[in-house]
């Protein structure tokens, strides 16, 4: 069988010689096919380089995973988001378990998107939960930690029997809202459905601007409809605020409704821009004046917008991989 081989290797910028010294012998960092742009940006924020890997697709669609690199006694952490297509996973898992069967001394999955996240609950009869799964999967092959972003629902941490780092993009999101240079007093942060609310609450209150909240009403998955919206929108530049984007439904819906109740302007903010199916189209034919998002998942050039700015999260990553490296605490990362 002939497969298609991928070295993913990167050259970063160098710390001070001793810590780049230490963190060259034991630190390993290491990528899937995923988004390996932004791991190599993980590694160049730590001044290492990204450690050699091949991953082969066979031609009926297996794959194979082989370190290139000894990597016994070391403490390595693998960066592979886990948005569609669902190789993407399995990509992980199995290199989750080579580097268990190489003798790692630990292995943390760092998943900048946690896929799967939305189904985290058992809300139909005989549907699976999903999310536990995916974390039983990372667990199973041997993973000791796993970090992640953002996560849809904070609960799925509740299903790991391992250490659970969850980060929060909101600390270069912000700087990227402040950038806008609009003014808080007249500016209101417009929660979409109740599920986000407390998360645009929090950037309302930390910003110091208005709060507003839409009822949404979902028929059929990816599907919703605006039904109340209640805060005062009129005149006031609008920030939308998600923690995904996947179909652009929900988003466009909020910013339409915005700008039928008498909003200045309407931005658009999210942390995974997974922007699938009528996405880009809708985004494109709705109110939102410019869209925010960060490089969590990799996103293809015909995806990207001219109103469209990507910020990174690659040293929101880096710092907390060499804290975890360093056996510091991860939570202050958090206090700002």
């Amino acid at each position: 069988m002939v497969g298609h081989l991928v070295l993913v290797q990167a050259v970063g910028v160098r710390l001070p010689a001793p810590q780049q010294n230490k963190m060259d012998k034991n630190l390993k960092i290491f990528s899937g096919r995923s988004n390996p742009v932004l791991a190599q940006k993980i590694a160049g924020s730590l001044g290492i380089k990204l450690g050699e890997l091949s991953i082969k697709t066979f031609s009926d669609g297996e794959l194979w995973i082989k370190f290139e690199e000894n990597i016994r006694g070391r403490d390595v952490f693998i960066i592979q988001p886990t948005n569609s297509p669902a190789e993407n996973i399995l990509e992980l898992v199995l290199i989750i378990d080579a580097a268990v069967r190489a003798s790692a001394n630990t292995v943390t999955a760092v998943v900048p998107y946690f896929g799967y996240g939305r189904q985290d609950r058992k809300d139909n009869p005989r549907v699976p939960i999903s999310s536990r799964v995916m974390v039983d999967l990372m667990t199973a092959t041997g993973a000791d930690r796993i970090i992640t972003m953002d996560l849809h629902s904070t609960q799925i941490q509740g299903f790991a029997t391992i250490p659970f780092d969850h980060l929060y993009s909101r600390m270069v999101l912000m700087d990227a809202i402040k950038n806008l240079g609009i003014d808080p007093k007249k500016s209101t942060v417009l929660a979409p459905d109740v599920g986000s609310a407390r998360m645009s609450q929090a950037y309302a209150k930390r910003l110091g601007m208005h709060f507003a909240l839409i009822d949404k009403r979902r028929y059929a998955p990816n599907k919703a409809e605006v039904m109340h919206l209640i805060g005062d929108l009129k005149d006031k530049d609008v920030l939308i605020i998600d923690d995904m984007i996947d179909t652009a439904g929900t988003t466009v819906n909020a910013a339409n409704a915005a700008k039928d109740n008498g909003a200045k302007s309407v931005t658009a903010i999210a942390t995974h821009a997974l922007l699938s199916g009528p996405a880009i189209d809708r985004i494109k034919e709705s109110a939102i004046k410019k869209l925010i998002v960060t490089d969590t998942v990799s996103i293809p050039e015909n995806k990207k917008l001219d109103n469209m700015e990507i910020v990174s999260v690659a040293q929101v990553f880096g710092e907390a991989i060499r804290r975890v490296y360093d056996g510091e605490s991860v939570s202050a990362l958090f206090e700002f």
